[in-house]
C-alpha cells in the first residue's frame, strides 16, 4: 500500500522515532507498508498481525529498492541507507496519517454505529462530492490501518474526508478518533452487534460514544435518538440527535423514497425506511458543511448501495435484494420489515448473526417473534444455520423451511419457488449468501 510523500525530517518528527541511520536523505519520500509493491526511494513500514511480522521482509524491502525501514529491533539490513527505530509499528503509521492529517486540514466526518454506518459513510460522501473534493474510507477498511490508507489517499486539493469507524472490543473508536481528530461525528445506532464481546448494551453505547474523545470542541455529534447514547455521551459541544420519527413519508417504492424532513423535501433512489433514516445524518453534516439544499438533494439521489448492502439482481427470473453484507438483531428487523413494505411475493432468506455472545440463541428466537409480528402470512421464510433454527421456532404460522447450509437452501430455492418472487437474503457475513445467489445462477454447482 502506497502513502503520499513526507520528507525525510517530518517522517522523524511525526514518527517520534529513534535514528539508528541516516546517509543524509533528501526529497520527497512515500512510505510503503507492502514489500510486494514497494518501489525504489520508498521507506518500508513493517505492520505486524497475529499471523504475520513484516519486519521479516525489511531486507527483501531494501534489496527492491527502499531506501530503509522502520525497525522495533536492532537488527537491520546493511544496505540500509534509512533506519528509524519505534516501539510499535501500527502507533508509528497512525502518528504519521494524523500528521498528513493536519498538514492537509480537510474538515473530517467520522461515522460509526452498530449497524449502517457503510451505508451512512456512502451517503455523506455522496452529498459533499457536490461541493467539495471528497475522498472516503474504501468498502469497509475501518480498523486502523485501512484509517491510515485512508488519510494517505488523500491529495493536496482534498477538501472533506469521511471516514469510517468500525468496533470489536471497548478503546478501538477512542484511537481512531485520535489519530483522525474528526470535526464532525456520527454515530447511527447503538445495537447489539458485537455484544458478545462487549457484554452489554450499555457497553456497546459507551464503546460508541467513544467517537467524541477528540471531536472538534467547535464542531458537532449527530447521534440516532438512543436513550444510551444519550446517557453515555460526554461531549460538550453542538449535538443533533434524529431518528424516523423526524421524517414524514411521502412516495416509497422499492427504487426510490420521497420524504420531508424539518420541512424540506428529499429524495433517495433506493427505497427502505432504514435508508432514509441513515441519510438524515447526511442531510444534516451536509448543512453544516454549507452545502445548499439543492446540491444536499442532488447527492442523496446520486447514491448507490454498494456490494451485498441492498444490492438488487435478477437471477434465473428471481428478483434478488442481497443485504448479507452483514446482521444484527436490529438490522435484520429493519431491513426485512422494508423489505415487506416494498415487494410482494416476499420470499425471506435468514442466516445466522454473528458475535452476539452466550445469549445468541434467545437473540435469534428474539428476532423470530419480531419478525412475526410485523409479516403477513403470505411470506416464506428460509433459515440457514444452526442458529437460525432458533428464528424459525418463533416463526409460528409462517411457512418455513430450515436447512444447515447454503447448497441444501440453494436447492430448495430453484426447485419450489416460483421465478417471479422477490428473494430477501440477510446474514452476517461469514454466512457466504453469495454461494446461494452464485448457485441460482448456476456458478456454483457444489
Amino acid at each position: 500500500m502506497y502513502n503520499r510523500y513526507m520528507d525525510l525530517r517530518e517522517i522523524i518528527g511525526a514518527s517520534g522515532a529513534e535514528v539508528i541511520k541516516n546517509s543524509d536523505i533528501t526529497g520527497n519520500i512515500s512510505i510503503s507498508t507492502d514489500t510486494r509493491t514497494i518501489k525504489k526511494g520508498d521507506i518500508y513500514l513493517p505492520l505486524k498481525g497475529a499471523n504475520f511480522d513484516g519486519e521479516n521482509f525489511c531486507e527483501d524491502a531494501v534489496n527492491k529498492g527502499a531506501i530503509g525501514c522502520f525497525v522495533t529491533q536492532n537488527d537491520y539490513p546493511a544496505g540500509a541507507k534509512v533506519v528509524l527505530k519505534v516501539n510499535d509499528t501500527l502507533e508509528t503509521y497512525l502518528k504519521l496519517a494524523n500528521f498528513f492529517r493536519r498538514h492537509l486540514a480537510p474538515k473530517v466526518v467520522m461515522i460509526t454505529g452498530s449497524s449502517g454506518k457503510t451505508t451512512t459513510k456512502e451517503l455523506v460522501y455522496s452529498v459533499l462530492s457536490q461541493k467539495y473534493n471528497t475522498v472516503k474510507t474504501l468498502s469497509n477498511h475501518n480498523n486502523e490501518i485501512g484509517l491510515c490508507q485512508t488519510i494517505f489517499s488523500c491529495t493536496d486539493d482534498t477538501q472533506a474526508l469521511v471516514l469510517e469507524a468500525g468496533m470489536r472490543a471497548s478503546g478501538e473508536i477512542e484511537l481512531l478518533s485520535k489519530y483522525a481528530q474528526p470535526d464532525y461525528a456520527i454515530i447511527t445506532n447503538a445495537g447489539s452487534a458485537h455484544i458478545g464481546r462487549l457484554g452489554s448494551l450499555d457497553n456497546i453505547a459507551k464503546a460508541k460514544c467513544e467517537i467524541t474523545e477528540y471531536l472538534n470542541p467547535s464542531g458537532c455529534l449527530i447521534s440516532h435518538d438512543n436513550e444510551r447514547l444519550r446517557k453515555f455521551n460526554n461531549y460538550q459541544g453542538e449535538k443533533i440527535f434524529y431518528s424516523l420519527k423526524d421524517v414524514k413519508i411521502l412516495v416509497q417504492r422499492a427504487d426510490y423514497s420521497k420524504f420531508e424532513y424539518k420541512n424540506n423535501v428529499y429524495e433517495l433512489s433506493v427505497g427502505g425506511e432504514f435508508n432514509i433514516e441513515n441519510s438524515i445524518s447526511a442531510i444534516e453534516v451536509g448543512y453544516k458543511l454549507g452545502l445548499s439544499y439543492d446540491e444536499i438533494n442532488k447527492g442523496l439521489l446520486s447514491y448507490k448501495p454498494i456490494e451485498k448492502r441492498w444490492e438488487i439482481e435478477k437471477v434465473c427470473g428471481f428478483n434478488v435484494i442481497n443485504d448479507s453484507y452483514n446482521a444484527n438483531p436490529e438490522s435484520t428487523l429493519a431491513s426485512v420489515k422494508s423489505f415487506l413494505n416494498l415487494y410482494e411475493n416476499p420470499v425471506v432468506v435468514l442466516g445466522d448473526m454473528g458475535e452476539l455472545g452466550e445469549n445468541e440463541a434467545d437473540l435469534h428466537f428474539k428476532l423470530g417473534e419480531s419478525i412475526s409480528k410485523i409479516a403477513s402470512k403470505n411470506v416464506l421464510f428460509v433459515t440457514v444455520g444452526a442458529l437460525s433454527r432458533n428464528t424459525a421456532k418463533a416463526l409460528n404460522g409462517f411457512e418455513v423451511k430450515s436447512f444447515d447450509n447454503n447448497m441444501e437452501a440453494g436447492n430448495f430455492l430453484k426447485e419450489n419457488v416460483q421465478q417471479s418472487a422477490n428473494v430477501f437474503f440477510k446474514a452476517s457475513r461469514a454466512m457466504k449468501f453469495e454461494e446461494i445467489i452464485d448457485f441460482l445462477k448456476g456458478e456454483n454447482k457444489q
